[in-house]
């Protein structure tokens, strides 16, 4: 896929600021499954870390590791100017993301227990309604495209315009997808390049469709279910590709590994890897994000990166 100039990426998805916090117990421990009607509990917590987050900036980030510039489309509060000076640091596009000055960027409250189970609170941030349309124009002469969660009116938005293009995208609803009517679901995926999600997510896509894993298969050029530390599948047509996961050197934070990994996804389809090769290298990257507490505090050079794939899969990487 990739042409002599440099690969032009968007990513659009939430721009948040991720405050995340350790529980060293198990959530199963402390839910009475005959009292789930009237559910009051709290944690105490073992640690607490704000980081910079958030779909669109977590999978920016890690490309940006991976050696590509992306351009981040998204929507920020008036308390973005901390994030706004990390962003300069990095080779990311951030020129395109709207400052609304009356409203607050996005925050994420994530919980995480020993058993790596979550529990998160989302507030979405602004909600303009003609930003896509103001960025319109920019997204012609795109690559690749991932449509991550945020806002699902942008989320559409972003879907229509780049099927209007021919711009080849890749819709990962993730948990935004309880938000979307199956019409709206099934107009987002058809047009989608690639399809992704975890177990769970893509159960509820054919749920709400209303359809097989078979029939949602043959719908798609590429369906990719990740599965955590179980690894990742990947089909095409009639073929099943099971990735297997990276070793990590130990599991401090889960928080951010799927944006990683689809950073990785990218990467390699931009390089134009089987999808093998794409699968492999993007759960390499996501088992970085695992390692360090928070999503974007992990660094890897690209020499790093190519020695420990080929520990991993035995196999040379080529950038």
């Amino acid at each position: 896929m990739r042409k002599n100039n440099p690969a032009r990426i968007a990513v659009s998805g939430s721009l948040a600021y991720d405050l995340i916090m350790d529980f060293p117990g198990k959530f199963s421990d402390h839910v009475l499954p005959e009292a789930i009607h009237n559910l009051n509990l709290s944690f105490f917590l073992s640690s607490s870390r704000q980081s910079f987050g958030g779909t669109a900036g977590n999978i920016a980030y890690n490309l940006a590791l991976l050696k590509e510039r992306p351009i981040i489309l998204g929507v920020v509060g008036s308390d973005f100017l901390a994030y706004q000076d990390w962003l300069r640091g990095q080779p990311i596009d951030f020129s395109r993301v709207k400052i609304t000055p009356t409203e607050r960027t996005a925050a994420a409250y994530i919980i995480t227990d020993r058993k790596d189970n979550q529990i998160a609170a989302y507030y979405p941030g602004p909600r303009p309604k003609d930003y896509v349309r103001q960025i319109s124009k920019d997204l012609k002469n795109i690559d690749l495209a991932i449509i991550a969660p945020d806002d699902k009116d942008r989320m559409l938005a972003y879907a229509a315009v780049y099927q209007k293009n021919k711009v080849p995208y890749i819709f990962d609803p993730g948990q935004a997808v309880i938000a979307f009517s199956a019409p709206e679901l099934r107009r987002a995926v058809t047009g989608a390049k690639i399809l992704i999600g975890n177990d769970y997510e893509i159960k509820l896509i054919i749920k709400k469709l209303k359809i097989s894993l078979t029939a949602l298969i043959k719908t798609l050029e590429i369906l990719v279910i990740t599965k955590g530390d179980q690894g990742s599948e990947i089909y095409q047509g009639a073929k099943k590709i099971t990735i297997r996961s990276a070793q990590p050197r130990n599991t401090s934070d889960p928080t951010g590994a799927g944006d990683a990994y689809r950073a990785g996804l990218i990467k390699g389809l931009i390089n134009g890897y089987n999808l093998k090769a794409c699968g492999q290298l993007a759960a390499l990257a996501a088992v970085y994000t695992v390692e360090k507490f928070g999503t974007q505090t992990h660094k890897f050079t690209i020499a790093e990166f190519k020695r420990r794939y080929q520990k991993n899969f035995r196999e040379k990487l080529e950038f």
